[in-house]
């Protein structure tokens, strides 16, 4: 993973804790085990860092939510 991937992700992970109201930590541990970093983000970088903010916490939400996150 690259140095703007990784920054983006962290990026991500603090948007969706203000919006979700939570700890960017536990924000990390929903992305991870829905699989929403290793099979959405990063193979997806190149688009979704292209994306507005607000687009990208309701979409996020939405695959999370698909997969039984629990947000």
């Amino acid at each position: 993973m690259h140095e703007e991937c990784f920054s983006f992700i962290i990026y991500m992970i603090h948007e969706l804790a203000e919006n979700w109201n939570m700890l960017p930590g536990r924000v990390f541990w929903i992305l991870k085990k829905s699989g929403c970093i290793d099979q959405y983000i990063i193979p997806y970088y190149d688009v979704l860092h292209t994306l507005g903010t607000e687009y990208l916490v309701e979409d996020i939400g939405k695959y999370v939510d698909q997969r039984g996150g629990g947000i």
